[in-house]
């Protein structure tokens, strides 16, 4: 679990978890109080239209806070309601999620593609040891995607995608072995056919290999007419 370090007073926008492909909805707030340990810390209690929310120890709650330019991304769960002095802070018990959040300067298509991935932090001499595995995206754009997928990354790794050939014109070929940041994972409700769904930014120039993700993007959207 990565480290994190947040000042106390820091004022966190609050969402509840949702199913993947849902919006998230920050419509309350809290403040962060502090680190107990890498794994726990204190929120004041949320607020919601002016009301203390009450403790639910069944529900995901995703925390989102700015950390300098960048916003940032906290997730878990209320594992007890403790009181300090006059005041009352929840304890979260934090889960594996935490992840910077990108401007979106791309459309993205909802669209489901299947692809090709694997891990891209082989050591050299070490690639034809890792096969690529099949996955589906859930959206895709220039500037990244989300992807289904069965294996589990931890954030900031890099894969490896290779996305499919869509039509037969030379527009149409496939893209092979894009490196990708992973920026977010979840799991996925028990029964689908992928176990974690995951948010990837591509690591591309700005010149040709973005232009060349463009025009992939925007074959896709007129090929499936979205």
């Amino acid at each position: 679990m990565a480290n994190f370090d947040i000042k106390s007073g820091t004022k966190m926008q609050v969402a509840f978890d949702v199913a993947p492909g849902e919006e998230l909805q920050f419509n309350m707030v809290c403040t962060f109080y502090k680190k107990i340990d890498e794994s726990a810390f204190l929120i004041s209690v949320p607020m919601k239209d002016g009301k203390a929310l009450p403790a639910d120890e069944t529900k995901k709650f995703i925390m989102k806070y700015t950390a300098g330019s960048e916003s940032m991304i906290l997730a878990g769960y209320v594992d007890d309601e403790v009181k300090e002095g006059i005041r009352r802070y929840w304890k979260i018990r934090r889960v594996t999620e935490q992840r910077q959040l990108f401007q979106r300067a791309d459309e993205r298509l909802k669209i489901t593609l299947k692809v090709k991935y694997r891990n891209g932090t082989a050591l050299p001499g070490e690639e034809h040891e890792m096969e690529f595995r099949d996955g589906m995206t859930l959206d895709i754009s220039a500037g990244g995607m989300a992807l289904f997928l069965n294996d589990s990354f931890d954030v900031g790794e890099l894969c490896l995608i290779t996305l499919p050939r869509i039509g037969t014109t030379e527009e149409g070929r496939a893209i092979e072995d894009v490196a990708a940041v992973v920026c977010w994972q979840r799991e996925v409700p028990k029964g689908s056919l992928y176990r974690r769904l995951c948010g990837l930014q591509y690591r591309l120039g700005q010149g040709e290999e973005h232009q060349r993700m463009q025009q992939y993007v925007a074959t896709v959207k007129k090929r499936y007419k979205i």
